[in-house]
């Protein structure tokens, strides 16, 4: 028996028990972790298909043919390394440090195996990507007006009664807690703009329109602090700017706030009321932040806890680990591009990158604004490696491909973004391929780098990093999980008080408080949501399960003469796709809703062949990805 932990991109990063029997993998759910105890999630049951698949590549490969395809020949890794070293080194010489480029992700969450290859890369001075396509926007609102992002231990959620999972499908993507909250008993109220399978569930559903959450939160407020709803002494205690934030809300008409958001007066009372008198907690989801106005809707959002007398009454982010040292941050002498993902086409295209080293992560399928960047690829000189345990449609793209091994086959530690546990992660079996560390201590020992650090073992950094947080690496192994209870739940601003006025957003030439901007655009609103069997393009090629369809109402449908199951064309200015029509009236009018991520090598396309690359500048740089519209047409 061996303690493990899934370390994928994923709220919930449970922590597991799994054996070998009969020579196959068999694992469950490991009962020391109190959030995840209880069952495996569809995607964690399957993981002895995933661990096993004959897709799986054993030997890395080296390109033949053109891209894109997957013409390569088998080499051996002392090769492969000698090639990408060499590169490495003629791409600094010809155009400098700043022109390679390590692109991660957190496709494996593994503590070392997702940050130990930061160290090699910041020792040359390398370009590293920034990592802002996910959170960005919602963090850095949160830092506005609490200092961190840093929500509640969702375990406390046992002293309270009501959860607000705000633009969040929980019952899909963050089953454990989901379940929690249903045995807990706490009341559950869903607000989103398409009725989800957490919607269904909820015991209230409030279905607002996109790009209206920051109004919507007004009003609330408005509710809250006209009728003396709100908490006082805490507001006078805990809190700066709140008479200002009074003043402002006398600017927010209620009328103006149901027609824009659709949900009446009546309804918005009573969300205001009922969450006021409950000190209800609001899971905020990643899902709304990811638009042009979700950065102020998060602000608007995160202030209603404090109103209501909560310190830190929300769930966002909660990571523990520190990652500094184990990315060797000291190392590097000089910055490189601070290159986010949604600019990885700009810079290839604008010849500032010559050479990607990519682990993590998918881009050929989960960037937005697909033909922009193939077309970038395909049109420059820019070399790429790609180490992965698939040949995805990134290897399509690729000049060499090292396979990867997985977390049942190294040890290693994970934290969570949702729950307080850390988890050991033991080796269980081995099958192919090579951790990332391996692959950046050969990298470094091929490119001829003396450096110590570059070299230094797994175990022994993880050793550091818990000594740091005060837990022994022997208490750790031998329990599979331990518990990092939160030390305060304190303001971290500037201030030490929550900041209802923030001077940091005002410092970003925001406004003082968080602002409506209504946006428009032409047909239909495209939502590419999270499927249930993926995670973004994880798990489509060995699973199998995928829904294609797009997804509308039926007066959208009727509209423009489509029935259901009818094929239908999906486009705007980035692209284009075909696909079949599904008629719900889970979808308000004026949505499209599609699943993200598939891989276009399987289907032919995917959702992010129609979204866009742009950013929320004032919001970290923040993708705005769902602040898109599309037209559909029978075909």
């Amino acid at each position: 028996m061996k303690f493990n932990v899934c370390m994928r991109d994923c709220y919930d990063t449970c922590s597991l028990i799994s054996e070998m029997k009969d020579g196959k993998m068999r694992v469950r759910a490991n009962p020391k972790n109190k959030v995840t105890s209880n069952f495996l999630c569809p995607k964690g049951a399957l993981l002895p298909k995933w661990l096993y698949s004959k897709e799986r590549v054993k030997t890395p490969l080296n390109r033949k043919g053109k891209k894109p395809s997957l013409s390569f020949n088998p080499t051996s890794w002392d090769n492969a390394m000698s090639i990408i070293a060499k590169k490495i080194k003629d791409t600094i010489k010809g155009y400098g440090e700043s022109s390679v480029l390590l692109y991660y992700y957190y496709g494996d969450r593994g503590f070392v195996n997702a940050n130990f290859p930061h160290r090699l890369f910041n020792y040359i001075n390398a370009s590293i990507i920034e990592d802002t396509i996910c959170d960005r926007s919602g963090e850095e609102a949160l830092k506005d007006i609490y200092g961190t992002s840093q929500g509640m231990d969702p375990e406390e959620l046992e002293n309270e009664n009501l959860i607000v999972y705000w633009g969040i499908n929980a019952a899909w993507t963050n089953i454990h807690g989901f379940y929690l909250t249903k045995r807990l008993g706490l009341d559950i109220w869903n607000v989103d703009v398409v009725k989800t399978k957490t919607a269904k569930m909820s015991n209230k559903f409030f279905m607002i329109k996109p790009e209206t959450d920051v109004l919507f939160a007004l009003g609330i407020a408005k509710i809250i602090v006209d009728r003396n709803l709100y908490d006082e002494k805490f507001v006078e205690t805990y809190t700066r700017g709140f008479e200002d934030f009074k003043e402002y809300l006398k600017s927010i008409d209620l009328n103006f706030v149901a027609e824009e958001s659709g949900i009446d007066i009546e309804k918005i009372e009573d969300f205001a009321i009922n969450y006021a008198r409950e000190r209800g907690i609001v899971h905020i989801g990643y899902g709304f932040q990811r638009t042009i106005n979700g950065g102020e809707a998060v602000r608007a959002i995160s202030i209603l806890p404090a109103l209501i007398g909560k310190k830190r009454g929300f769930i966002y982010s909660n990571r523990i680990l520190p990652r500094n040292y184990v990315r060797g941050i000291s190392l590097r002498k000089k910055g490189g591009y601070r290159i986010t993902h949604m600019e990885l086409a700009d810079y290839i295209e604008d010849e500032k990158i010559k050479f990607v080293f990519i682990y993590g992560t998918n881009p050929f399928a989960t960037l937005p604004n697909q033909r922009k960047l193939r077309d970038a690829v395909l049109s420059s000189d820019v070399f790429i490696v790609l180490h992965d345990i698939f040949l995805t449609d990134t290897a399509l793209f690729s000049d060499i491909f090292l396979p990867s091994n997985t977390f049942f086959e190294r040890v290693d530690i994970a934290d969570s973004y949702y729950h307080r546990y850390i988890s050991f992660n033991d080796k269980l079996t081995k099958i192919s391929g090579k951790s990332n560390s391996d692959v950046a201590r050969m990298l470094a020992k091929a490119m001829n780098l003396k450096e110590k650090t570059l070299y230094e073992k797994d175990e022994e950094i993880i050793r550091k990093t818990l000594n740091v947080l005060g837990i022994s690496y022997k208490r750790l192994k031998e329990r599979g999980v331990l518990k990092i209870p939160i030390d305060s739940y304190e303001p971290k601003t500037e201030s030490g008080k929550i900041e209802i006025s923030s001077s940091r957003a005002k410092n970003r030439g925001l406004n003082a408080f968080p602002t409506y901007m209504p946006i428009k655009g032409r047909g239909l609103k495209l939502i590419s949501a999270t499927y249930l069997f993926t995670i973004s393009s994880q798990y489509y090629n060995t699973y199998g399960y995928v829904d294609t369809n797009i997804y509308l109402n039926p007066e959208d449908a009727l509209d423009r003469g489509i029935k259901d199951g009818a094929k239908v064309r999906v486009f705007n200015e980035y692209g284009e796709i075909i696909t079949n029509a599904k008629i719900s009236h889970d979808i308000q009018r004026g949505i499209a809703l599609m699943y993200k991520a598939f891989w276009p090598m399987k289907i032919g396309w995917n959702a992010n062949f129609l979204t866009p690359n742009k950013m929320n500048e004032k919001y970290g740089k923040g993708t705005t990805l769902h602040s898109v519209w599309v037209e559909v047409e029978r075909i």
